[in-house]
């Protein structure tokens, strides 16, 4: 079994206590590098929205039900300052 550091997965808590979902299932591809996060389940979505950062916004009947992260691995999404990642945590606004 591979060891836990408990530590850093609890430094995690003010992050996730942040998040306006109160459930958050995921998974990680390690082949494909890819995050799978959802908020909602099934998980069905009905529109996507591709980030410049790389991250897939999925939507259900406009409200934000998963977020895939590509190039999950790379600190390119935390270091980067003009991620747009929590542009799309709201609703999708109609135009």
């Amino acid at each position: 079994m591979a060891a836990v550091n408990i530590k850093e997965i609890i430094s995690l808590t003010p992050q996730l206590l942040s998040i306006p979902f109160k459930r958050i299932w995921y998974s990680y591809d390690e082949e494909a590098d890819v995050l799978y996060l959802n908020f909602k389940k099934p998980s069905h979505a009905d529109d996507t929205e591709l980030t410049d950062d790389d991250i897939i916004i999925r939507y259900d009947q406009g409200e934000v039900v998963g977020i895939t992260v590509l190039h999950a691995s790379k600190d390119a999404i935390v270091k980067s300052p003009g991620c747009h990642c929590e542009a799309g945590l709201s609703p999708k606004q109609s135009h």
